[in-house]
């Protein structure tokens, strides 16, 4: 009696009430900094500005070259294509899952010739007995049949849907925001190279010089054969460098037409030396990245999904109805097809529970709830990775920032030196070791300083990336399906 009173209240609970079983999701806790370690004095959290646009983040850097290349990204980049496959056919799975909440209606028709027995030889009437009869049978049915959702199963794996699709979305954002940054650093430093192939170019035209220079001291018998002998040295190590530099930028070009969808060998940019800045930073930097991070939300909405999937688990400990229903007619003639004494119908419900399956159940339950808390794991790690993205590029460019000016004065140092010593070595007070010396010493300078012109634009791009698309852009939608 008591086991009779547990499965009528159970199927009260889902007739009633429409019991959902399973925990019900609430987003795990995660430890968020209100500020960021690196950040400038006086810096402090802001909430994201809804007033700017997330895909125009590079247009910052005022450049139209890499404008144009961003608008190819986000119309022929393969790899944002794949993700926005996905992220439709999770939509799809979405549609797919909530049809398992209403019922499903079937029609069937047949028309059948057979030949059947006829009547036996000992049968009093007919004539026919004993010969076999051929006759028409014509069926038409309609049929329907529902699973009540008593224990919240298909809802649970709605929600699941829902979530994956979410997560999708949010993957989608973030495919897009790494193929754009990816493409700006990969920009910048082919523009960074550019302007070292120009150092570069400048130093062979001056390292000719010096050895015209070295060779007419030479003839008049000023200069000895070994300074000859290091000018041509100094003039081919850098044509070497020069070449070298070549493959470099090639490298970064063909990323590029990758980038845009573009086949390498028929892609080209002109050269044109880094002349961009980073972007001035705000006073107030946002530490709101559980909110705009696409990351972020794609692995929250995965821990989500894996939590439906134990209310899953869990229902099926409990036991199934099914309720069917089926009419039509069948005649073997069809002027008497729709007419009532051919009308056939059948209805029923259906109980159906399991009984023993060998510990399936239990560890199925248990294996949604350790996805569960992996998706929690990967979702708390990747918080602690985001910050630790913004902070290390919050420090590259504060400490990029001190050595680009620290940098600069060491090539106004080393051009002032390179002057003296030129002078000197004309007048002949100075052997041509030491012209050597302050040349190199100076286009060495000059080729840092353009290194960290190029790694501060990258940092910047990398900040930005790091904060989910900027400094004062949106978060993602809340509802990644809704796009």
């Amino acid at each position: 009696m008591r086991l009779r009173l547990h499965a009528t209240s159970w199927l009260a609970c889902g007739l009633m009430t429409a019991c959902a079983v399973g925990p019900d999701y609430h987003r795990p806790r995660v430890a968020v900094p209100q500020h960021f370690k690196e950040a400038a004095d006086g810096w402090k959290p802001a909430e994201p500005n809804d007033r700017h646009d997330r895909g125009a983040w590079w247009k910052r850097f005022k450049d139209p070259e890499l404008d144009a290349l961003e608008e190819r990204v986000a119309r022929a980049n393969q790899t944002v294509a794949g993700y926005e496959a996905a992220y439709r056919r999770a939509r799809a799975l979405v549609a797919e899952a909530r049809a398992s909440l209403f019922p499903t209606l079937g029609a069937s028709g047949s028309l059948t010739r057979a030949r059947g027995a006829g009547r036996s030889a000992n049968t009093p009437t007919g004539t026919n007995a004993g010969v076999p009869t051929v006759g028409n049978v014509q069926d038409l049915s309609l049929d329907a049949t529902w699973e009540p959702d008593l224990w919240g199963r298909v809802r649970r794996q709605v929600a699941g849907a829902k979530a994956n699709a979410q997560a999708a979305g949010s993957d989608l954002d973030n495919a897009k925001l790494s193929a754009h940054a990816m493409l700006a650093q990969s920009y910048f430093q082919l523009r960074a190279l550019d302007a070292t192939q120009r150092l570069l170019d400048d130093a062979v035209v001056g390292y000719r010089k010096s050895l015209q220079l070295t060779q007419n001291r030479y003839v008049q018998g000023v200069a000895a054969r070994p300074d000859v002998l290091q000018a041509q040295t100094q003039l081919a190590l850098a044509q070497a460098a020069a070449t070298e530099n070549e493959i470099a930028r090639a490298t970064y070009e063909h990323a590029i037409a990758v980038l845009v969808g573009e086949p390498a060998s028929s892609f080209a940019l002109p050269r044109v030396p880094l002349a961009a800045t980073p972007p001035q930073l705000p006073a107030e930097l946002p530490s709101s990245l559980l909110e705009r991070r696409p990351d972020i939300a794609a692995a929250e909405r995965r821990a989500a999904a894996a939590n439906e999937q134990i209310g899953v688990a869990i229902s099926a400990w409990f036991p199934s109805l099914n309720l069917f229903a089926s009419g039509g007619f069948t005649s073997a003639t069809l002027a008497q097809w729709f007419t009532a004494p051919h009308l056939v119908w059948a209805l029923g419900p259906q109980l159906v529970a399991t009984l023993f399956d060998g510990g399936l159940r239990e560890a199925q339950t248990e294996e949604a709830r350790a996805f569960y808390a992996q998706g929690v794991a990967d979702y708390r790690q990747t918080v602690l990775a985001a910050f630790q993205d913004v902070e290390d590029q919050l420090v590259s460019l504060r400490v990029l920032e001190q050595e680009a000016g620290i940098q600069q004065e060491a090539v106004g140092y080393a051009r002032q030196s390179l002057e003296v010593v030129m002078n000197q070595y004309k007048a002949g007070t100075v052997t041509y070791l030491e012209v050597v010396t302050a040349q190199a010493t100076l286009y060495s300078a000059e080729q840092k300083l353009a290194g960290i012109a190029g790694q501060r634009m990258v940092s910047a791009v990398g900040l930005i990336k790091a904060l989910g698309g900027g400094w004062d852009t949106p978060p993602p939608p809340a509802d990644g399906t809704s796009r």
